[in-house]
């Protein structure tokens, strides 16, 4: 059965049916076509970028579906939207599960996610020492990942 991060890609497909039902969107083929791509590929992409991919096999398919499918798939608690420095929002894959942080690449622009054990420790434990109850966060590191961080040692 295939599987996405944060989960089965058909229970996830199955949640946001639910979703546009209960909301009175209708399920469609191009709709269809897009969460499949989108929970497939696992990354953070661009309305652009997910327009691009899913234009080569379905050109009936346009960029304001795309847009408004993805903006579906954040208000489903399927995807977030995520603004990273250079101001394009992206969307990710995710569930209540869910938690990680980014490495950004202020140069290339990759983004690298990782999870920390010891670092969402220290959080609590700072925001303890405030009195403050954290519901939620996102840690962004900008720097330069290896091959551009290697280009700038040479220069």
């Amino acid at each position: 059965m295939p599987q996405t991060k944060g989960g089965n890609t058909i229970d996830r497909k199955e949640k946001l049916k639910a979703f546009l039902k209960q909301r009175g969107f209708k399920s469609t083929r191009q709709r269809d076509i897009i969460a499949d791509e989108f929970l497939k590929s696992g990354e953070h992409i661009t309305a652009e970028e997910m327009y691009k991919k899913v234009s080569r096999k379905h050109r009936d398919i346009g960029f304001t579906t795309v847009y408004r499918t993805l903006k579906l798939l954040a208000k489903s608690g399927l995807a977030t939207e995520r603004v990273f420095a250079d101001n394009l929002t992206r969307y990710e894959p995710l569930s209540a599960e869910d938690h990680h942080d980014h490495l950004i690449c202020i140069n290339c622009g990759s983004i690298t996610e990782f999870e920390d054990l010891k670092l969402e420790r220290l959080q609590e434990k700072i925001a303890g020492e405030f009195g403050f109850r954290i519901v939620t966060h996102k840690m962004e590191f900008y720097g330069y990942c290896n091959v551009c961080g290697e280009r700038q040692r040479k220069k």
